[in-house]
């Protein structure tokens, strides 16, 4: 499959996305998302995936939105945009398989919601990040106003989404919003890594943290706990379970079938 605004490449368990828009920094437009969708919804389709790394380069994750596109589109478009922009993301949280944010220079706006949608984020010295939407009169609208204070919580929000200021990579790491910051020439590699120890876990077990941590955004302490008890019961019927537990007694490595 070609796309227009981004590169997918699959090497072994992993896919990585690769934003193309370097004429505009990999802003997010009609076609990008157009393009992000149909590259998600390749991965998902594709059981030879286990994993995923999305970035844009060395130079620049994406730097938002593309403002002059924004400036000319009328209400309805926008709110046709955006809503993509919601599918694209949540299908990327609901997803099976995990994220892997790779960030190099800016992550900006919609650049940096795309990386909130993200299950880890590892960034490269010298990364900036920020939701400058309020400055041009707007909020962060794919997602930024909810994901955001999940991941560092209310105060940290509110300051990024407020002033829209943006902060250094340092900054970043300390509140929370990346786990891990490496040399820029050592970035994808990092992320890769990264990716592929997560693509040979059991991908039962993947699947169902992710469900279970996203129960817990939306969900009462009570609701949460009672939806990880049963998940947690559930995988004790499948094969994954029964081949960790026979590899981690046999002292060697599983090898885990999705079951």
């Amino acid at each position: 499959m070609e796309f227009k605004t981004l590169i997918l490449e699959k090497e072994g368990p992993l896919a990585i996305i690769t934003f193309n828009r370097p004429e505009a920094m990999n802003a997010s437009n009609q076609q990008s998302i157009a393009d992000l969708l149909a590259a998600t919804a390749d991965i998902e389709a594709d059981d030879n995936v286990k994993a995923v790394v999305i970035w844009g380069g060395p130079k620049v994750f994406a730097a938002g939105g593309d403002i002059k596109y924004f400036s000319e589109a009328p209400p309805l478009e926008m709110e046709t945009f955006i809503a993509k922009c919601h599918a694209v993301h949540d299908r990327m949280v609901a997803s099976p398989k995990p994220y892997v944010a790779a960030i190099a220079g800016l992550a900006l706006g919609g650049g940096l919601e795309i990386a909130l949608a993200c299950d880890i984020r590892i960034a490269a010295e010298g990364a900036i990040f920020g939701l400058p939407e309020i400055n041009i009169g707007i909020i962060p609208g794919a997602g930024g106003t909810q994901r955001l204070p999940r991941i560092v919580g209310s105060g940290w929000a509110r300051h990024l989404i407020l002033t829209g200021d943006m902060i250094d990579v340092d900054t970043a790491y300390k509140i929370g919003l990346v786990t891990k910051v490496v040399p820029l020439d050592g970035l994808l590699e990092a992320a890769k890594k990264q990716a592929k120890a997560l693509a040979y876990k059991s991908p039962m077990g993947v699947r169902c943290a992710k469900k279970c941590i996203s129960i817990s955004e939306t969900a009462d302490m009570p609701t949460g706990l009672a939806y990880e008890q049963k998940t947690w019961a559930f995988l004790f019927a499948g094969t994954d379970r029964a081949e960790g537990m026979k590899a981690f007694l046999e002292k060697r490595k599983p090898n885990y079938t999705c079951r």
